[in-house]
Order: C-alpha cells, then sequence, then structure tokens
C-alpha cells in the first residue's frame, strides 16, 4: 500500500524538490509507491469514439493524445515513461537521457519513478536529466512514490516520522506547502481508497485523484471493475503500468529466458518461475494467437495490448517500461491503432484470453 504524488511548477518546495529536481539527497522525500502528478497536456479539446468517458486532446505539435487524470484538472499524456527497472539499474543514464528525450519530444509528459527503484538512483537519474535538458517545469508531470523507503524500520512506511503525517492529512500538507499539486494511490484496495476519501471529505482535506495499478491481458479485475466504479463516484482515475506484463506480451519467453531479458537479471527469479510456469505457458500460447491479431491489425503485438489498455474506461495514462530507443518508438506507436479498439476487435480478443471479469451487477444479471 502505497502512495504518490505529481509535481510541475518551478517554486515546488522541501525535499522533493531538491531531490527531483536537483538530482540530490537519497533519504526519507515525498517520493514513494504511490503517485504524485502534475501538469500540463496541450492541444485542442475532442472526444473520439470509444472515449467518451473521458474528454480527449491531441498534442498542437505531435499526435500524443492527453486525457484527465480522473476527474482532476490534470491533463497527462495517454502514454507516460516509467523508470522501474531501467533507470539506474539496467540502461546507463546515457540511454536513459535518450529515451526522456525522445518521450518528451513525441508528446510525452508524465515521467514516474519511486524512492525504491534501484535503490534511489532511478529518481536522482531522473532528476539530473531534468536538470540537464532545462525544460520547462510547468510542461511535464512527474509523479514518485512512497513506501520502500530505506532499511531502518523508520525509513519505510507511511508514518510519520517517514513523511510527516498519516496519509491523508500528511498529503493535505504536501499539497498546501506546494511540494506537489495532487496526489494518488498505488496497489490500494478500492475499499481503501474508498476509505481515504471519506476521511478526506470528514475532515476538510484533499482526496487521492488517481490509482496506480497493474493492468495487461492477465490481469484485468482491478482496473476494469473495481477502478470504474471509484471513477464514476468520486473521480478517482486509473494511472497503469506493465502492459506488456514485463515483457511476457512481446513473445520474447516464448522460446526460454533469453540473457538480456529482465527474467534473466538478478533479483527477479520470481519473474523466470513465473514465465517457466504451467499458468505461464499457457498464457504464451494465447499470446502466439494475440500475435496473429495483430499482424491482421498491421501493428505489433506490444502496440496492440498497450492500445487495448488505453482503451478502458477510467484509465488516464499507461505507463511504459522500455530499455532502449526503438522499443519506446515502437509503443508509442500504439496511439495510431486506438481507433481500430471496436467493440468487435476487442469482443475477439476477450474470445482469446477467456478471462473477461464480470462486475457484480454482470453477475447478477
Amino acid at each position: 500500500m502505497q502512495v504518490s504524488f505529481a509535481c510541475t511548477e518551478h517554486n515546488l518546495k522541501s525535499r522533493s524538490e531538491d531531490r527531483l529536481c536537483s538530482g540530490q539527497g537519497n533519504n526519507g522525500h515525498y517520493i514513494s509507491q504511490g503517485s504524485v502528478k502534475t501538469r500540463e497536456g496541450a492541444g485542442s479539446r475532442q472526444t473520439p469514439q470509444g472515449h467518451a468517458h473521458m474528454k480527449e486532446a491531441i498534442g498542437r505539435h505531435t499526435s500524443m493524445k492527453y486525457r484527465n487524470l480522473g476527474k482532476s484538472g490534470l491533463r497527462v499524456s495517454c502514454l507516460g515513461l516509467g523508470t522501474w527497472v531501467t533507470f539506474g539499474s539496467q540502461i546507463s543514464d546515457e540511454m536513459a537521457e535518450n529515451l526522456m528525450t525522445i518521450a518528451y519530444e513525441n508528446g510525452v509528459n508524465l515521467f514516474d519513478t519511486a524512492e525504491v527503484y534501484a535503490s534511489g538512483r532511478a529518481e536522482i537519474t531522473l532528476g539530473n536529466i531534468i536538470k540537464k535538458k532545462g525544460w520547462r517545469r510547468s510542461s511535464f508531470v512527474i509523479t514518485t512514490k512512497i513506501y520502500w523507503g530505506g532499511q531502518a524500520e523508520t525509513e519505510r512506511g507511511l508514518s510519520r516520522k517517514h513523511i510527516i503525517e498519516e496519509i491523508v492529512r500528511a498529503m493535505t500538507f504536501v499539497i498546501n506547502q506546494g511540494m506537489a499539486m495532487y496526489w494518488g494511490t498505488s496497489r490500494w484496495s478500492a475499499m481503501e481508497i474508498m476509505e481515504a476519501y471519506s476521511v478526506a471529505r470528514q475532515f476538510n482535506l484533499i482526496p487521492p485523484v488517481c490509482e496506480q495499478a497493474e493492468y495487461h491481458y492477465f490481469q484485468r479485475d482491478k482496473v476494469e471493475v473495481q477502478l470504474p466504479e471509484l471513477y464514476h463516484k468520486i473521480g478517482v482515475g486509473a494511472m497503469t503500468w506493465s502492459p506488456l506484463a514485463c515483457g511476457l506480451i512481446t513473445g520474447k519467453y516464448s522460446d526460454g529466458v533469453p540473457e538480456c531479458s529482465r527474467a534473466a537479471m538478478k533479483g527477479y527469479q520470481w519473474l523466470k518461475e513465473r514465465v517457466n510456469s504451467e499458468e505461464g505457458r499457457r498464457q504464451l500460447a494465447k499470446i502466439k494467437e494475440l500475435h496473429l491479431l495483430a499482424d491482421r491489425l498491421a501493428c505489433t503485438a506490444a502496440q496492440l495490448a498497450i492500445a487495448w489498455c488505453l482503451r478502458s474506461e477510467g484509465v488516464s495514462s499507461v505507463l511504459l517500461g522500455v530499455s532502449n530507443t526503438d522499443q519506446l518508438l515502437e509503443n508509442l506507436g500504439a496511439l495510431r491503432i486506438l481507433s481500430q479498439m471496436t467493440p468487435q476487435t476487442v469482443a475477439e480478443i476477450d474470445a482469446l484470453l477467456g478471462n473477461k471479469p464480470h462486475s457484480k451487477k454482470e453477475s447478477r444479471a
């Protein structure tokens, strides 16, 4: 259970600014496994077919699409760039800068990190790149997450010692002090999010605007059943991660675990076991069928999977995890096939997967 923030203006104060905007520091900041957000989005307003639930606009100078983060006023790019596994660990700082530059130039305005990623090095790398690039601070959003701070008991969790106040009150304090613009949650249950919202309303505090959740072909229930209800009731949107299921959906593990893959990295034995499990083999068989569908639609399997995530109600942005520029450019190409996510195509994918979740209302019907 983590919390997250979003920051945007030049006058961000305190430790959050020191760490993210100057790349210094490595302890106990308002950066965790949740999401803090900032703004802004660009472009004219229009509501494309299939996305009536959320106003969507096209960038003035790129083909990037922008949506509100939940029902807040924060405009974020439909595709964001994540730093989990890659920044400060798997890739060089030079490659990280190349990825951020290409993403930004293609309209991405959302960059996600967390204090636990690469033991703090991901945040530092991100901060150094931002400082070097000199982009207008108001033109992009940084989301970061708090919870898994350090090794000591006082460096983990969401206590006063770690983030100054208890969760909702602390987030309100952070925003009122100008350290962040919005806050959200990461990997919280629907009940916990609703409780946070109720506490905020009861004590005149600031409620969360989004939940950061895992979402892909094989992880659907939360984003497709639980979060849409929260979106309609209290305006909490979804920022999703792992659209390619840690690379499984690309087909790279069809013939085993390549040496240069994430599943072969130190600390990712759990992923290797997942790929080699009986369930993993069943999923790989379905992925082969989905590759045939992608061929028919003249796109890659990765593009199809990302566009499929974006078609879901209440999803504000899908975070991409890439290790090279070719992957990034390929993934950004998912936007061009979003219009092909018709009810017929989605129904065909559902039939192939055989795991479409059903809401309580549908079950009663």
